[in-house]
């Protein structure tokens, strides 16, 4: 019986796993494949963004993802446990000149040791269809 639920544990943590890892894979894919594309694409794909900033030819399109995943930790024994989490976000910076995109940046606790980015995937994923 223990055997049986511990096979299914891990491959419960194997299947999530797995769609961290694809979002980590989109976020990364994004910062090469959104390159060029103009504005007009951005905001079709992405939505209006939480914040703008413009200096000369250069505009900041600022996007906000955080879907609520958190990182947790337990530690205890048996008459005692200490849990802590940490909120995963990912701040998208559009980076544009002359309105079409250059660069794209991403900031805060993006993901996880091996899947880096992956809370960034769900603001650019609209946009790696096209």
């Amino acid at each position: 019986m223990r055997k049986g639920l511990l096979i299914v544990g891990i491959g419960a943590v194997m299947a999530v796993s797995g769609c961290s890892v694809q979002r980590a894979q989109t976020a990364e894919a994004a910062k090469t494949q959104l390159v060029g594309m103009s504005r007009e694409n951005i905001l079709s794909c992405m939505g209006a963004p939480t914040s703008r900033a413009t200096e000369g030819r250069t505009e900041v399109w600022t996007y906000v993802s955080a879907p609520g995943t958190y990182d947790s930790v337990t530690t205890g024994g048996s008459n005692f446990a200490f849990t802590k989490s940490r909120a995963r976000n990912c701040t998208v910076n559009v980076v544009m000149s002359d309105g079409r995109v250059s660069r794209i940046n991403y900031l805060g606790r993006t993901g996880g040791l091996l899947t880096a980015g992956e809370q960034c995937a769900y603001a650019v994923e609209g946009c790696m269809a096209q």
